[in-house]
């Protein structure tokens, strides 16, 4: 049986990660490109705060094409449904009826994510979805993937999180009620070697930078300077 034609909604994280590694564990699909929202003005990927040409290394090392999609500075629900959506549709006409997410458990989230699709004749396939996120956490280590925390929330994580590599130690330290992947937005992860790469993505850590209740940690590629983010 042929696999499904696929693209797949990418942040660069360890969920997005994990569910591409799961999905070529499994079969079924075959992913045509990622598609990663970056806001034009910073060139950094949406949320996470990582720089564009990190994403491209990235995306190079693991060997898939990728789509950058540009939002304006601080996009509202309904541009990031304009673009997202008409990206979606371009690879529709060309035969492609499904989108790849990395989400866990958030139900008000899938379902959001599926009626926008079914308004455009596309279907969602979410490979990680509810399975126990301590044991993602843990099978993400164990395979030997690399991720740091870029941006944490620091209502419910310490300003020293910022940085931390993902590991076993960090996760015995993540105080209580913060999930082990982050899926409440708590923290989010750039994913730098592992067994998809065939190579590392050579980071350097630069500075913190706090904008209001989340504090991010710059990274940049070895070699190629140490400029901060705007503020």
């Amino acid at each position: 049986m042929s696999a499904e034609p696929a693209i797949m909604s990418f942040s660069g994280g360890k969920d997005s990660v994990y569910a591409l590694y799961r999905l070529q564990q499994t079969g079924g699909y075959s992913v045509h490109s990622l598609l990663t929202t970056v806001s034009c003005e910073f060139n950094r990927i949406s949320m996470h705060g990582v720089r564009r040409e990190l994403l491209l290394k990235q995306a190079a090392a693991i060997r898939f094409p990728l789509e950058i999609l540009e939002l304006s500075t601080a996009p509202d629900n309904g541009e990031y449904v304009r673009v997202t959506n008409a990206a979606f549709a371009s690879w529709k006409d060309r035969g492609v009826g499904n989108v790849i997410f990395g989400d866990l458990f958030l139900c008000d989230l899938r379902r959001w994510r599926e009626e926008q699709l079914a308004a455009i004749g596309m279907r969602g396939v979410f490979p990680i979805w509810r399975l126990d996120t301590r044991r993602v956490a843990l099978d993400f280590i164990h395979a030997g993937f690399k991720a740091v925390l870029v941006c944490i929330d620091l209502e419910k994580l310490p300003p020293e999180f910022a940085g931390r590599d993902f590991d076993q130690s960090l996760l015995d330290a993540l105080p209580p009620g913060v999930d082990p992947c982050g899926e409440n937005g708590e923290f989010h992860t750039f994913v730098y070697d592992g067994p998809l790469f065939d190579r590392p993505v050579p980071i350097v850590h630069g500075e913190t930078v706090t904008r209001g209740r989340f504090r991010y940690r710059d990274l940049f590629l070895y070699g190629e300077g140490s400029a901060g983010l705007k503020t």
